[in-house]
């Protein structure tokens, strides 16, 4: 339906209807100003969440927990969803509301011009009127004075009494009159033709032109509402999958927690490589005591160990208490202080390697520099030999000089700390390797035991083996006797064979007291791991040594496991 033919006297109630159309549009915008404002906030309070809750350390010191790092993960996550949020506040800004406040200000110029042009028509047609008006009005006036000076000359003419003069001149006035009454006349008739032409122009042409004007950007306003309606929720559509791929991730991050990992990390970063601590042997302090009773007198000494005593030996010294030292009874007591050592000896045998092979890597990394540096300025100062405008030889010496000294200073912490370390390893390996002699410390005196769990009467190993029962602190000064290995297979009685395996891989054996083994090879097992990770094996050919247990497969004999 066309405004211009139904509404063309409704020039007023369109106007404020147009009026209100972009009102409305206006408010719309408003709406979706503070919509994006309020996706603005939550962006910003999400990275504020995750900026607060994401770790402030560095990565060495960063927990290596699955589930903290799944946390990490899914903070990640909510980091790329409240870029996602950002993204929805930005495409409603340009493509909605910066859209819409720009329409609305070409939808009031474009209003405006309409209403002017119907203005200016309407003006057109009322001063058309007026002069019609007018014209009408003089014709009417000039009639009755035309009417009036036809009645005087009417009485003077029958007057007798009236001169002929006056007669005359009353006949001189009526005709002046009638002829002003005709010019009127015709004066108001091309007025009114004049005015009513152009009332069929205004309500046929000028006013159905401008309002069907009106009406088309109406119209248009609504469209754009729509096309706005449209782009307000495809901005939210279009960042759904990445959405759903940030919510994918933090599944997949809680799928990623292992608690299983986590224990074996809690292992590996407090294991400190010390065996637990054995029972204290019994020190009978009455062997100097005279007695004077029979030789059936009840002894104090506990049988076990009076058996296992053998010839009484040299009474134990205080300096060197039989045992496990005092400082690694911290099992499940307070771990005691300790001052924090350049070679780290302070820590646990496993930390402390650890902490020596990160210093390493770190001295090998400020190395490399020191070596690109002094790089450098060997080629710049080859450079300024070449082409002495552009600097001094001589000035680059004190650095390369500098750097020079630098590097052989990182080199001797290099070796200083290497040499810590090999002590360290070749202290865990000696370990490893005697683990299977931990069951016969059944806390018999100081070195009164032989490597294969028999004992021995010879005294003067009481002090020949102290990788058995040394303390930590002589332990770093003592380099281990290359034969120490060697002492263990040399027992006279070898030990029963408890079972057999296959191995699924070859093994070198390049450590002291492993065997190498080929792979498929048969051989037999005499003793079982004891949760180190080492099963100690017998060749067919008589040799003898430890072997990873997860190389072989084992077939272990029913009537002789635990022998």
């Amino acid at each position: 339906m066309s405004w211009g033919t139904e509404l063309w006297d409704q020039f007023d109630n369109l106007d404020k209807h147009t009026q209100w159309g972009i009102d409305f549009l206006e408010r719309y915008a408003k709406f979706v100003k503070e919509r994006l404002d309020v996706e603005q906030n939550y962006a910003k309070q999400l990275r504020s969440l995750v900026k607060k809750y994401c770790p402030k350390r560095s990565k060495d010191e960063e927990p290596r927990f699955t589930s903290c790092l799944s946390f990490y993960s899914i903070l990640n996550e909510l980091s790329d969803y409240a870029g996602q949020r950002e993204v929805v506040a930005e495409e409603m800004a340009h493509k909605v509301y910066g859209e819409l406040m720009g329409y609305s200000q070409e939808l009031k110029a474009e209003r405006k011009n309409h209403l002017q042009e119907g203005r200016k028509a309407q003006q057109h047609l009322d001063q058309c009127w007026k002069q019609m008006d007018n014209s009408k009005k003089k014709f009417e006036r000039e009639c009755r004075e035309a009417e009036k000076s036809q009645i005087t000359f009417d009485r003077l003419d029958n007057d007798i009494n009236a001169t002929k003069s006056e007669v005359e001149k009353a006949k001189h006035n009526f005709y002046s009159r009638t002829h002003l009454v005709d010019e009127c006349k015709n004066e108001y008739a091309a007025q009114l033709q004049n005015f009513n032409a152009e009332q069929w122009k205004h309500f046929n042409n000028a006013i159905p032109h401008i309002f069907k004007n009106l009406q088309d950007m109406d119209q248009r306003r609504t469209v754009k509402l729509g096309e706005t309606y449209r782009s307000f929720a495809e901005a939210e559509r279009r960042v759904i999958p990445i959405v759903s791929k940030c919510l994918d991730g933090m599944v997949s991050a809680a799928k990623a927690v292992d608690e299983r990992k986590d224990s074996g990390i809690v292992v590996e970063s407090f294991k400190s490589g010390f065996e637990p601590p054995g029972d204290f042997p019994f020190e009978d302090f009455s062997q100097n005591l005279s007695r004077t009773g029979s030789d059936g007198t009840i002894s104090n000494t506990p049988k076990g160990e009076r058996d296992r005593e053998g010839p009484p030996g040299p009474r134990s010294d205080p300096k060197h208490p039989m045992g496990r030292p005092k400082n690694k009874l911290w099992l499940f007591g307070k771990k005691p202080k300790a001052p924090s050592l350049e070679d780290y000896s302070h820590l646990p045998p496993e930390q402390r390697r650890k902490r020596l092979q990160q210093r390493i890597d770190e001295l090998q990394r400020e190395l490399q520099r020191q070596l690109d540096q002094r790089d450098a300025l060997n080629k710049m100062k080859d450079v300024y030999e070449k082409n002495p405008q552009m600097g001094d030889p001589a000035s680059l010496q004190p650095k390369i000089s500098e750097t020079i000294c630098n590097m052989e200073k990182l080199r001797s912490e290099i070796h200083k700390n290497e040499t810590w370390l090999s002590e360290v390893e070749g202290k865990q390996s000696s370990r490893g390797d005697r683990r299977h002699s931990a069951d016969n410390h059944h806390h018999t005196p100081q070195g009164r035991e032989s490597p294969e769990g028999s004992y021995t009467d010879d005294t003067s190993q009481e002090h020949h083996t102290p990788h058995h029962r040394s303390s930590p602190s002589k332990s770093r000064n003592h380099n281990p006797d290359p034969h120490e290995f060697d002492d263990e297979f040399d027992d006279d009685d070898p030990l029963p064979v408890i079972g057999h395996c296959k191995a699924l891989y070859s093994f070198d054996g390049q450590n002291e007291g492993t065997l190498v083994m080929a792979e498929d090879e048969v051989l037999y097992i005499i003793e079982e791991d004891k949760g180190d990770g080492w099963t100690r094996v017998r060749k067919q050919s008589g040799g003898e040594g430890y072997v990873p247990t997860s190389y072989v497969d084992i077939t272990m004999e029913k009537n002789s496991k635990g022998s």
